[in-house]
């Protein structure tokens, strides 16, 4: 059940994503031709910051997590591989070009294309994870990854909301730290666990 409750925060929370990123673009699209843009910016900014940036950070933790807990692996799949590398792209984009671009000066280029190239590189993500095309890459090895525990699925659906909660009552909004901190630390842990595992004679 943990397994299956993780795949449906990955799905809703890609699906947000998508669906802000969208909105983004319609609403910077308006921004850019209506007389009063500051309103206007102001919702464009609360999108971003209050809904865009959790959904994003918790799509790409939840995806992480997925890989690293199945036996899907980081890197055995060339289509796993592709989202790992469109999702930092989209997440260091967003953060260092879109967010710093949303205001009335901001670059009109930037804030259309940025917004609307976001939404499709996740739509083309959606498709990788239905068609899963490629593949398998040379560093997939003969031995299949082990499936983690159940327990450690429902440790990973708390880690967002635990984020939520401390980001909105430290700085009144969504801070990824404890999802940094599993997603960067776990594959050390799973890599340890399996060498250890692979020195044990049989």
């Amino acid at each position: 059940m943990g397994r299956k409750l993780l795949v449906w925060l990955h799905v809703v929370s890609s699906t947000g994503w998508m669906c802000m990123a969208l909105a983004l673009f319609v609403v910077v699209d308006h921004a850019l031709s209506a007389p009063g843009r500051r309103p206007v910016f102001e919702v464009a900014t609360l999108l971003d910051v209050q809904v865009l940036q959790f959904m994003g950070t918790t799509s790409a933790f939840s995806g992480l997590m997925l890989s690293g807990l199945t036996a899907w692996g980081y890197f055995r799949h060339w289509w796993v591989v592709a989202k790992f590398a469109i999702t930092v792209s989209q997440l260091y984009a967003g953060i260092f070009v879109l967010s710093p671009n949303l205001h009335p000066d901001g670059s009109p280029l930037l804030l259309r294309v940025g917004s609307l190239l976001m939404a499709s590189a996740l739509a083309c993500q959606v498709w990788l994870s239905v068609a899963k095309p490629f593949p398998r890459t040379p560093w997939a090895g003969r031995t299949k990854p082990r499936t983690a525990p159940p327990w450690a699925f429902a440790l990973c659906l708390a880690v967002p909301a635990f984020d939520y909660a401390l980001g909105q009552a430290l700085l009144g909004v969504p801070l990824p730290a404890l999802s940094l901190l599993v997603a960067a630390g776990y594959p050390v842990v799973r890599a340890a666990r399996t060498e250890a595992r692979d020195a044990v004679p049989r």
